[in-house]
């Protein structure tokens, strides 16, 4: 979606409709950031528990998106900056710690990994709905989509992962799962900070 002035202007957020959106957002992901981490103890799911925390750094993140909205591209591609460097973080935790599950591999309950994994699939679907109309926005708007869609595509992991857990009675499905996970992390973070680096340069060139 492009800006209102000139074809290369990018989305920043000043949209009371997005605003609503972003925060009906916000809302989803931190309940389900509760669910989901109850239930990846309950059942001893690392893939669970990655897609919990995934779900908490979105809820904090989208706030953050909503917060810098309509200030200068400085602070917003700041705030890009931190979201990408807080994915980075998630994305080297859910990698060591899945590394260290390794050696104390139990086997996790399929079973509440596929109802969970479903119900944070509809939830993100519906986030994603809710945000796909943003998602060629500035950095700062883009790495809400980056985030939402990779919630998405975890989902259906965890559920892949479920029914791994379930056919072959082994925790490695699982282990699978969240180390791809964790690289989806890695490669988003990579993007929306080369993207708000790219944008801060932009703006550094234009005020010369």
């Amino acid at each position: 979606m492009s800006g209102c002035c000139g074809h290369d202007a990018k989305f920043d957020g000043v949209s009371v409709a997005y605003k609503r959106r972003l925060w009906a957002v916000i809302i989803l992901n931190a309940g389900m950031f509760g669910v989901e981490m109850s239930a990846g103890y309950l059942a001893g799911s690392q893939a669970l528990q990655a897609d919990a925390l995934d779900f908490f750094g979105d809820a904090l993140t989208y706030g953050i998106s909503l917060a810098v909205i309509g200030k200068s591209i400085n602070i917003r591609t700041s705030a890009a900056l931190f979201k990408g460097i807080s994915l980075f973080l998630m994305g080297f935790w859910v990698l060591g710690s899945t590394i260290y599950r390794v050696f104390y591999m139990s086997v996790p309950e399929a079973e509440i990994m596929g109802i969970i994994g479903f119900l944070a699939l509809l939830t993100n679907l519906v986030s994603v709905m809710l945000l796909v109309r943003y998602k060629d926005g500035d950095a700062n708007v883009r790495s809400v989509w980056l985030c939402s869609r990779n919630d998405a595509i975890g989902n259906v992991a965890v559920m892949i992962a479920a029914l791994g857990v379930w056919g072959t009675t082994s925790g490695w499905p699982d282990v699978i799962v969240a180390v791809t996970m964790a690289g989806l992390f890695l490669s988003s973070a990579f993007q929306i900070v080369l993207q708000a680096l790219s944008e801060r340069r932009q703006l550094h060139r234009h005020s010369v």
